[in-house]
This record gives C-alpha cells, structure tokens and sequence, in this order.
C-alpha cells in the first residue's frame, strides 16, 4: 500500500523573478520539511531564472503568461489549475494576486491565505479606497492574513478592518549561511569594470521600477559627488537590478559626467557575493513592507540607510544600525551618504549593530517555524 503524500501548498505569485516576496517565498519552499508539506507555484506572468533557487526536485512551477490588466481568461486557467492539483492550502501574495483567492473557493480549496508583502506601485501608501474595499470583500472568505510588518498588519486590522483574528505577522528571515560579511580584502564582482581599491562602495539592490525610487539614490550620488571633492573621488556607486528606472539613471548620470563611477549590471544571481564588495547599503522606496535585501545588507554587515517608511524602521535603527531618512528627500540622503561614506568607524559601528540585530531577532529558522504554524492551522 502506497503511503499518503504530504499536503500540498500552491503559491500564487504575479512573477517569479528576482525579488523580496520572491526571496522569501523560495526559503518557504526549501526550507519546510519536506515530510510535512509538497508546493507547486502558479506565477500569473512568468518563472525566470531565478527559479533555479529552489532546490527542491518536486516543485512544479507554472507559468499562465497574463495579459496586462483584467485578463478574465487567468481567472479561468487558475481554476481549472486548482482543481486538477487539488491542493489543501492556496496562499497568495500581495494585491496582483489576491482576486485568485475566489478560484480557490470555488475550486474547492479548504484553507486560504494570503500574504501581505508590501505596497502595490499604484497604491504606495495603501489609501487608494477601492483596493481597501477589495481586501475586505475578499477577506470573507480568506481564512488568515499575514502582513510582513507592523504597519500592513495595523494596515489590515484598522483601515481594511479585516478581524485580528485572522491576521498572524510574520517577519522575513535572512539565511546567514547564505549572506554573512566579507573578509577585509576588496571583492570585486564578475564583470565590474569598476576600479574598487581604496573606494567606498554604495549600492541597492532592487527591481528598478516606481516605488523602490532609485533615480532618488542616483540625484543623491551626484549631490553628494558635486558638493564634495573627497566624495567624487572615493565613492562608487552600484545599482543592481533591471527595470525602466536604469535608462533614466544612466542619462543623469551620463549628464552629469559620472557615468564611469556607477556599475549598473541589471539582474543578478550573486546577490550575497555582490552585497560582501559594498560598504554603504542603501534603499530609497516610497513605499515597502518588510525589505529582504535589508536583511541580507544587514546580515552581510552593511550599514543601511533607509527611506523612513513602512516597515523600514522596524529592521533599521537610526542611529545603530545605520539612518533613516524622508522618503523622495535628495537633500537629506545625500548627506546621510556623505556621513557614512567619509567616517569608516561609523561604517563599522552600524555595520556591527546590523549584524547583530539580525542574528538576534531575524533568523530564518524562526520565519519557516511560524510559516508551518500557520499551515498546520488548516
């Protein structure tokens, strides 16, 4: 007699490409036993070579390739996908993916989840009325909710009023096997041309799209560089990630003849090795939830400066672990550069409480605990 096989959990994503939501949902994948629960993915656009994280051999991916907008045919292809793996849990992530939670009813699911992550690019401060209204009709039939950081969850509870007992945060883990601090010795990445010797090197890592702002990080650099002879001369800045954002920094910075001080390699799959050549780690969003390439900066023993926003200053402590600073505010980032860039004993000073903090209170062995928790509660 065959033995039962494990429930299985289908992921329902917009894209699987590199990412935070992403990132975490990969260390879910590999890092449940796999004894207790299998997994499938449904991304509605597309999988991408970031896939190749995943290690375990059991894990389908599906990819459905949704037109923009309302494509009523997804709708149709995620039902019939849900009916022919019938799985026990369906957990979907942030507002692109949300509305397949009525494919799920109907297909009969029993236990449905969905995960908050952060903003969508059209609503960044979650006002927009009609993704609240959204939320809370879909919340009827959602069994738990689980917001990355203090403000999705009061989001959740006070604005969507959707009831606290259905809402469990969990925190993003970083993996320190994975991201931990370089050596002394410079490292400079394959395929940087970038003479780094001797250089304070600045970096982010993140789709280059609307809210995660880098073109804000970018007018900073060359504030920062025009204002200061000894800045222009040390910094380098990174800027790792693909988006429609890159054209617009490469023209600024071409205008601004510091082109040659940037390196701008669109994706990547050596995030940690990248991470361990910078000195300065920095995240310019409007808006964000719970950030992994904070984490993984953190854990990599990078001072972090941070937009002060969502769930930003809930990982970064100003003035420990790195500094906060306005959302959109060239002015003030840039002198938040220019502190780190120019004192290395305040690097090493943050860089420290960075590492520290995450392996106090970030682990990703406590994420994955609390993640089967909520999986056993179906």
């Amino acid at each position: 007699m065959s033995e039962a096989k494990p429930p299985l959990i289908v992921h329902i994503i917009y894209r699987l490409g590199v990412g935070g939501l992403e990132n975490g949902l990969v260390n879910i994948v590999n890092k449940l036993p796999a004894t207790r629960y299998r997994h499938a993915i449904i991304c509605l656009t597309e999988s991408t070579d970031f896939s190749q994280r995943i290690c375990r051999p059991d894990v389908e991916i599906f990819e459905l390739h949704k037109r923009p907008g309302q494509d009523w045919s997804s709708f149709r292809s995620v039902y019939r996908l849900l009916k022919q793996l019938r799985p026990a849990i369906v957990h979907t992530r942030n507002l692109a993916a949300i509305e397949y939670q009525v494919c799920a009813l109907l297909a009969g699911v029993g236990y449905r989840i969905h995960g908050e992550h952060g903003w969508d690019v059209f609503d960044p401060d979650g006002s927009n009325v009609k993704y609240q209204l959204l939320r809370r009709i879909l919340g009827s039939i959602i069994h738990r909710f689980i917001p990355l950081s203090r403000h999705l969850e009061s989001y959740l509870r006070d604005r969507v009023a959707i009831s606290g007992s259905k809402i469990t945060r969990i925190c993003n883990g970083v993996d320190t096997t994975v991201f931990y601090p370089g050596e002394n010795e410079a490292i400079v990445p394959d395929g940087c041309g970038l003479a780094l010797r001797d250089k304070v090197v600045i970096g982010t890592v993140g789709r280059m799209h609307g809210v995660k702002d880098q073109i804000t990080l970018v007018r900073a650099f060359i504030l920062s560089c025009q204002q200061s002879a000894e800045f222009a001369e040390r910094c380098r800045l990174f800027l790792i990630g693909d988006g429609p954002l890159k054209a617009e920094a490469i023209d600024l910075l071409s205008a601004a003849n510091l082109a040659d001080c940037v390196w701008l390699p669109g994706e990547r799959a050596d995030i940690p090795v990248i991470l361990r050549a910078m000195d300065i780690f920095v995240l310019p969003s409007i808006a964000e939830g719970i950030s992994n390439t904070i984490l993984e900066a953190m854990a990599s023993g990078l001072p972090v400066i941070a937009t002060r926003v969502g769930g930003n200053p809930e990982l970064v402590t100003d003035g420990e672990t790195g500094r906060l600073v306005p959302a959109q505010d060239v002015v003030s980032l840039s002198m938040a550069l220019n502190e780190l860039a120019l004192d290395g004993e305040c690097r090493r000073r943050f860089g420290e409480g960075s590492l520290k903090r995450i392996h106090a209170e970030f682990s990703i062995d406590s994420m994955v605990a609390r993640y089967q928790q909520v999986y056993d509660g179906q």
